[in-house]
């Protein structure tokens, strides 16, 4: 259900993006009447209109999504916290200075917090968050794979927000939001399914050495 949310969010922002440029005389409108009045100079240059309508879209619906939660007595994460926040204070900046350079870079920023927050984890208070997100669901693993997992993890969000600024400032605008809307999403998919079936390996081999013990247990009890 979370995933489905998120993902809504994403298609909404590509949508409203695609929706301006494809009209962009009604976009510079309604952006000149909904956002005009919380720029910096009350101007929206119209080659922004449609990025900057996507990004006060996004906030709102995720707005709505965090007021929702609480209302409904749902925990809301602290991925999803953290999101919020940044959506909100590189979102707006964007809005406020007309420039989409901010949210270009609030990909970014996000994943590298979150490598930043696995690595702080490690090394400041000695404890793995992949670990401790994924060992309450019954999965079972030797402490060097929980460690391998962990470091896999750091090093794929830092190449995501470095792959979303090549991205961001070497391709067209569209390009950049049709990457962020999809590509990392399937990126991180493709990464996560990779990580289950090593986890699944491990359990496979534990699995099946418990079942050889307990055969050789067996066997030592009937030869008795």
């Amino acid at each position: 259900m979370k995933f489905v949310s998120d993902f809504f969010s994403l298609l909404l922002f590509f949508v409203v993006y695609l929706a301006g440029e494809k009209f962009p005389d009604l976009a510079h409108r309604y952006a000149e009447i909904l956002l005009g009045g919380i720029t910096r100079d009350g101007v929206i240059p119209p080659d922004q209109a449609s990025i900057l309508l996507a990004i006060a879209v996004a906030i709102i619906v995720f707005t709505v999504q965090i007021m929702w939660m609480l209302a409904t007595r749902r925990k809301v994460s602290v991925v999803q916290w953290m999101s919020f926040g940044i959506l909100v204070v590189f979102g707006g900046a964007s809005i406020y200075f007309h420039s989409d350079t901010f949210i270009k870079w609030k990909v970014t920023v996000l994943y590298w917090a979150f490598a930043a927050a696995l690595w702080i984890g490690i090394v400041a208070f000695r404890k793995n968050l992949i670990r401790a997100l994924m060992e309450p669901g019954g999965i079972e693993l030797p402490d060097g794979v929980w460690n391998r997992m962990n470091q896999s993890w750091i090093v794929f969000f830092v190449a995501l927000g470095a792959l979303n600024l090549l991205v961001a400032f070497n391709f067209s605008r569209t390009t950049w939001v049709t990457f962020k809307s999809f590509g990392l999403t399937v990126l991180t998919l493709v990464f996560a399914l990779g990580q289950g079936l090593l986890i699944s390996r491990y359990l496979d081999r534990i699995e099946a050495a418990e079942d050889a013990t307990r055969k050789d247990k067996t066997a030592a009890k009937e030869s008795t």
